[in-house]
């Protein structure tokens, strides 16, 4: 399994997706704080509509606690500024997906201190700034999944 983590969500409709997403993958959501909005917002809980009660949703006070509680993971950040296509990397039982906030991405020290090598990116057009943050969460996890032959998935 995969894990995907949320870095300071935003916008709940989004986050609400990727729960979605998280409950019929099977994978684990993670979200770090602060979040920019309460978990109970009736936004959030439209978009994950009855998902939500099937998906894993743990909340972590930051990106250190998140690691030490996975014990060190693998981790993948996604981000414009990296130079690595993400059907380029090679997926493992364990990795993390590391999304950044949706209005300013994951900041510069946390792409430093994770590595560049791990920094990857979907292609799109020069002049387009971002995919919208479930999409991109979308793409990325069955890219992930799909490399692992789709586990326990019909």
């Amino acid at each position: 399994m995969l894990h995907v983590a949320l870095y300071e969500p935003e916008i709940p409709p989004n986050t609400g997706n990727i729960m979605r997403l998280c409950a019929n993958t099977s994978c684990p959501l993670h979200l770090i704080k602060p979040l920019g909005f309460s978990l109970e917002d009736k936004q959030l809980r439209r978009a994950g509509l009855d998902y939500r009660e099937f998906a894993h949703v743990q909340t972590h006070d930051s990106l250190d606690a998140l690691i030490q509680t996975l014990h060190r993971p693998r981790i993948w950040t996604l981000s414009t500024r990296g130079t690595r296509n993400y059907t380029d990397a090679d997926f493992q039982k364990g990795d993390v997906l590391l999304f950044g906030p949706e209005t300013r991405g994951l900041p510069a020290t946390v792409l430093d201190e994770l590595g560049v090598h791990r920094c990857l990116r979907v292609p799109m057009y020069p002049d387009s700034r971002s995919l919208n943050l479930s999409n991109a969460a979308a793409l990325v996890l069955y890219e992930g999944l799909r490399q692992q032959g789709f586990p326990g998935m019909a």
